[in-house]
């Protein structure tokens, strides 16, 4: 096989270090993700904090408000990225954010509804917005041709850094009780901070900055930018057609993750240290799903592997009606977590091969749009459906808790339903691949 000036460059020296660099973020951002958002905040709040169905309920919106305001800045600061090359500035912002608020959640006590909402919505959003820029780095550490299986690389890199972070909480938990699960966030936020080191250090902008005119702000022209993308966009339908799929069968997958946990500990009456080895499962196996979808991304389509993954998920959630056990609620956790991993790290590729030149990161702010609204609409039907249907079941006769287990297998349906029609546009979608991104 012949190697390109760009393929070797890719095996440079600076260019090793800047993607080991580039992954230990995700190392970082995914211990996040496994703390505060699958297996120790969402339960802690729902459980704790608030309690009961309205527990579930104000969780949905502290999601749903978070993603709002990322969904509202990301594409004008992705915009300001692309010409000002400022991905890193913007990173280092918006982890601070994160990392600060993660922090603070050390003081949310049982009843501390406001505080608890107020601190994980600012955390959420730094977490968030963080990866508009963090993904928008890719085109800097890759090569049209790796570009998939770095982006998989990735993930699993940031799924073995939310495993690590796990079993560092876990022990303490397992000594300690409940009464360690404050000091988990602060571990986190820790954690977060010194992975994300390396990326500030290493990673380099490759692509130079626009030339702002005379005359005009950074703002201004931000503006400006994306009203000319917005005018142009009806030119890239492939790309409106993958953010409709995106919307959709991201809205499942995001509800699947922020409610993991709650689902875990009402269905199946899972404590604390079970929703952390649970969580880890959930890891190990999106960790090998990463890899494996980005290599099938690479050989054969982004496309097909985003398909395949959401076929799993989906036959995953169908199981979940069948099953009684905690140790089948394991299983199934494992293959959702394989497919779920692969769909989600395989999506951000599928931006790049869809993306026109000098638009890429703008794009990526599209697609963070996409996900952002996706974040706020899923977890809002989610917990609106599970409440609504609760208080049916309650006003039939039913216990507080088997009304509250039946009204969550409703909002199941509705994430397996969230999955099938994004899949079912996504096939609409023309195949592309990193030999043969779109032209436009």
């Amino acid at each position: 096989m012949e190697i390109s000036p760009k393929n070797l460059l890719d095996q440079t020296q600076p260019a090793r270090r800047a993607r080991r660099a580039w992954y230990l973020y995700d190392f970082g951002n995914s211990a996040y993700a496994a703390i505060v958002l699958l297996a120790v905040y969402s339960a802690y709040f729902k459980n704790a904090v608030v309690g009961g169905a309205e527990g579930t309920r104000l969780w949905g919106w502290a999601v749903g408000i978070a993603a709002v305001v990322v969904a509202l800045l990301s594409p004008v600061l992705g915009s300001i990225a692309d010409f000002s090359r400022s991905k890193k500035r913007l990173l280092f912002i918006f982890t601070a954010i994160a990392v600060v608020f993660t922090a603070l959640l050390f003081f949310v006590r049982p009843g501390d509804v406001f505080i608890g909402m107020l601190f994980f919505i600012l955390a959420e959003i730094g977490y968030r917005g963080a990866q508009v820029f963090y993904d928008a780095l890719l085109v800097d550490v890759s090569t049209a041709e790796t570009i998939g299986y770095i982006s998989g690389k990735g993930w699993a890199v940031g799924m073995v850094g939310g495993v690590i972070c796990l079993i560092i909480v876990l022990v303490p938990m397992q000594l300690i009780g409940n009464s360690f699960i404050p000091y988990t966030f602060l571990i986190t936020a820790l954690f977060f901070l010194l992975s994300s080191i390396p990326t500030f250090l290493h990673v380099r902008e490759i692509t130079e900055p626009e030339q702002i005119p005379a005359g005009e702000s950074v703002f201004g022209l931000a503006f400006k930018k994306l009203g000319s993308t917005f005018r142009e966009i009806k030119h890239f339908g492939e790309f409106v057609k993958y953010m409709a799929a995106f919307l959709i069968y991201n809205d499942g997958i995001m509800m699947l993750m922020d409610f993991a946990a709650i689902i875990g500990a009402t269905l199946f009456g899972m404590q604390q240290v079970q929703l952390i080895l649970f969580v880890i499962v959930i890891q190990i196996a999106g960790a090998a799903g990463a890899l494996l979808f980005g290599r099938i991304s690479d050989k054969k389509s982004s496309k097909q592997a985003i398909i395949v993954s959401l076929l799993i998920l989906s036959a995953s959630l169908i199981g979940l009606f069948f099953i009684k056990s905690t140790v089948m609620f394991f299983v199934i956790g494992a293959v959702a977590g394989f497919s779920l991993s692969g769909a989600q790290a395989v999506s951000r590729t599928m931006v790049s091969q869809l993306a026109p030149a000098g638009k890429v990161t703008e794009f990526y702010g599209f697609l963070s749009v996409a996900g952002r609204t996706s974040t706020f609409v899923g977890p809002f039907v989610f917990s609106t459906v599970s409440y609504r249907a609760h208080n049916l079941y309650l006003a039939r006769g039913l216990s507080e808790l088997a009304a509250e287990q039946a009204g969550l297998y409703w909002a199941v349906g509705s994430i397996l339903l969230f999955l099938l029609v994004g899949m079912v546009i996504l096939m609409t979608v023309r195949k592309v691949t990193a030999s043969e991104p779109i032209k436009y």
